[in-house]
């Protein structure tokens, strides 16, 4: 955020400058999406409160959508509409989870998880995920942090994963779930970026595995922000296990009441053909703008970076481009000053390791990107730290 301050700043003194930070889709709502709002609006129906989890007709949307993406059965009565993804992480982990509890996560990973859980009084612990695991946590990993930390209470798993964009494959979904369910731990799932993947030609699960397709106690977390690209509309959801409900629902009325009025019926218009068809264009558009990118990663002379299975994002050590710099916000800050080129440090997804990365969003589209890449390799040749 501090860097998109900088940005700001120095557009508004009339510099050139390419953002890579934010994970935002540059194309916007499906155009049935917008349509909707606008009619909604034109309409001047009253926008009252809404069901604490949502209106009836886009959680019945959101249940069929998961019946044509996995094949699962959810009623509907399972799905809480939330403001935004961020709403439906904290009421999950208020319902699910008590001052003191246990909960592991993949370290680097989206800083909000640790935020909110400690906020919250819940005791995070830290796998150390690296290229090893391809950035995804392991059973052995779960078995040695419970030796370590004591019984774990929860996991907090997210695949596609940010800032990483690694992805689980269904077997070692199947083993980790396997592993929560023997230990009675909850598993949390964050699918927002379901959908944003690449995989090869004949690969299964092009949008990834949902966590409901093998354990029914899990919660699963997402959102419109990603797929459909409705960043500012702020709704997301999360699918709720039956022992849950009550508390989600009660919790729900005292944190936010009920999500977004407008944003919830123009949102139904997102399961259209027409909205599928948009937003999978737009990700061919981001394959074809990560094409660009890891092709030409060899000019970046960086050193290790993540797979990049889905997401927008590359993850990334900086390798021998750090040399001169104290660590990669430092590196952040001379690129931005000097080129114009934001991104990310890595410091902000892992406090061990992310102090020589950085996370780069495609999501900007092929040109700022291509664009973006001529700039580094100069700002590094020029700075003579390559």
């Amino acid at each position: 955020m501090d860097i998109l301050g900088r940005v700001a700043e120095l557009r508004a003194a009339g510099r050139d400058v390419i953002s890579l930070c934010a994970g935002e889709p540059s194309g916007g709502a499906p155009t049935g999406v917008s349509d909707r709002a606008a009619a909604i609006h034109a309409s001047r129906v009253p926008l009252t409160y809404t069901p604490t989890l949502g209106i009836a007709e886009l959680r019945a949307a959101i249940a069929g959508h998961y019946r044509r993406w996995y094949g699962v059965e959810i009623p509907a009565a399972n799905v809480a509409v939330t403001t935004g993804s961020s709403g439906a992480f904290m009421l999950t982990f208020l319902a699910a989870f008590n001052p003191g509890d246990r909960v592991a996560l993949a370290r680097p990973g989206y800083p909000a998880y640790r935020n909110i859980l400690r906020v919250l009084g819940i005791e995070v612990v830290e796998l150390d995920c690296g290229p090893e695991t391809r950035y995804q946590p392991t059973p052995g990993q779960l078995d040695a942090a419970a030796a370590e930390h004591g019984p774990l209470s929860g996991l907090m798993l997210a695949s596609p994963a940010n800032p990483t964009g690694t992805m689980l494959s269904r077997g070692e979904l199947a083993d980790l779930t396997a592993w929560c369910a023997r230990h009675a731990v909850r598993l949390i799932s964050d699918e927002i970026y379901h959908g944003i993947t690449y995989p090869a030609a004949g690969e299964p699960d092009p949008q990834g595995v949902c966590a409901w397709e093998l354990d029914r106690t899990a919660v699963v977390i997402s959102s419109f922000s990603k797929y459909w690209g409705m960043t500012g509309w702020r709704l997301g959801w999360a699918i709720v296990p039956d022992d849950l409900l009550a508390a989600v629902d009660a919790l729900a009325g005292n944190v936010a009441l009920c999500p977004p009025a407008p944003a919830q019926m123009a949102a139904v218009e997102a399961f259209t053909e027409d909205s599928y068809r948009q937003a999978r264009g737009f990700v061919d558009e981001f394959a074809s703008t990560r094409a660009v990118l890891l092709e030409n990663l060899p000019r970046l002379g960086w050193g290790t970076a993540a797979p990049a299975d889905g997401a927008f994002y590359l993850y990334a050590d900086l390798g021998g481009a750090m040399a001169g710099f104290e660590d990669s916000a430092a590196y952040c800050a001379a690129l931005l000053e000097e080129e114009g080129v934001a991104l990310v440090p890595g410091a902000d997804f892992d406090g061990v390791e992310g102090r020589r990365a950085v996370r780069l969003s495609f999501a900007a589209g092929r040109e700022a990107v291509a664009e973006a890449v001529e700039r580094i390799v100069r700002f590094q040749a020029g700075n003579a730290h390559v």
